[in-house]
């Protein structure tokens, strides 16, 4: 089956285009992707992941098809990014 598997940073995003067997998961993706290697910051279970924007677990299984992303950690919590945009914009006033 195949499967593409997502890493996104500011300035670039790397893709790779997996072949694996039939009832593979997440895990097995991320590990034959060969990212974990490449980005000492992608850790395998440690790393959040999805489909598509959802996210789920490294035991989830496959389908033909899938795209597998690895998510970064946020830089900042976006509450908190609120709180300083609300704050500056009182400022101005």
């Amino acid at each position: 089956m195949n499967v593409e598997i997502v890493y996104a940073l500011p300035e670039k995003q790397w893709v790779k285009q997996l072949d694996l067997a039939e009832g593979a998961v997440v895990r097995d993706a991320v590990l034959a992707s060969g990212f974990t290697e490449k980005f000492e910051e992608v850790t395998v279970d440690e790393t959040a992941v999805g489909i598509y924007g959802v996210r789920v677990s490294y035991a989830d299984e496959l389908q033909d098809g899938d795209r597998v992303e690895l998510y970064r950690s946020l830089v900042i919590d976006p509450m908190e990014a609120r709180r300083s945009r609300a704050k500056t914009q009182r400022e101005k006033r």
